[in-house]
This record gives C-alpha cells, structure tokens and sequence, in this order.
C-alpha cells in the first residue's frame, strides 16, 4: 500500500527526467546548428551552446545512473 504512491511518484519524476532530456537535446541540437551556420560566432553563442551540451549531457548521465527505460 505505501510502496504503491512510492513507485507512482518515481515513474513520474522519471517521466518529466525523460521530457527534459527531449527538450535539451532538442535545445542543443539548435544552438549546434545555428554555431555551425555562423560565419563569425561571438563568444556568447559558444558559451551557450556549450552550456546547453553541458546540462544535455548532466542529465543524460542521470537518467542512466537511475536506469530509467524510455517506453515505446
């Protein structure tokens, strides 16, 4: 009985983990592309792309480190 809501809660967490991971991938792949299209990127578009790998990455890490399965 306790250990039911334990388990609903996880599987919820784990699916907004799993809709955030989507959204920075998506988000990194963007600022990816927009530095490759640049003829003379300014150091703040570098920053933020490479800021927007950095959290991709930390929370690629953690999903795996909770073993969390995409279902499809």
């Amino acid at each position: 009985m306790f250990f039911r809501k334990k388990k609903k809660l996880r599987n919820e967490f784990n699916d907004s983990l799993i809709e955030e991971l989507e959204q920075l991938k998506w988000n990194w792949h963007n600022q990816k592309s927009l530095l490759e299209k640049s003829v003379d990127p300014s150091e703040e578009v570098i920053a933020q792309t490479r800021l927007a790998e950095v959290k991709y990455f930390y929370l690629f890490r953690e999903v795996k480190r909770r073993n969390v399965r995409l279902k499809r």
